[in-house]
């Protein structure tokens, strides 16, 4: 028999530290405008692969933040990431969420506008 803090201290070191997708390639080089215009695309239509809006929300959010803010987001929003790269994760029902590398990271070929 264990104290509930005995456990919750167990849980904590299960937490996966985030980092930033390995770089990727897009098939074609992009330019910011078509990889902004693909994540809204994505954004736009997350919440009906499943799960709920909110953690949507949340993963929205922590995708667009500098890794410490983000890892913060998924704390407080009770993400369980499952790959550190925030490519998948689970909320506290285990719906599953599927994040595409493109709206985590910019590609090697993005075409930077001049």
């Amino acid at each position: 028999m264990g104290c509930a803090g005995s456990s919750h201290t167990k849980a904590e070191g299960t937490v996966k530290k985030i980092r930033k997708p390995k770089p990727w390639k897009h098939p074609q080089p992009i330019t910011k405008s078509q990889l902004i215009q693909l994540r809204e695309e994505f954004w736009d239509t997350a919440p009906h692969y499943g799960g709920t809006k909110e953690i949507w929300d949340a993963l929205r959010a922590a995708a667009e933040a500098d890794l410490s803010l983000a890892q913060a987001i998924v704390d407080s929003a009770g993400i369980i990431v499952h790959n550190a790269d925030l490519t998948v994760c689970f909320d506290e029902r285990g719906a599953r969420y599927e994040l595409p590398t493109y709206v985590l990271s910019e590609p090697k070929n993005l075409i930077r506008n001049s």
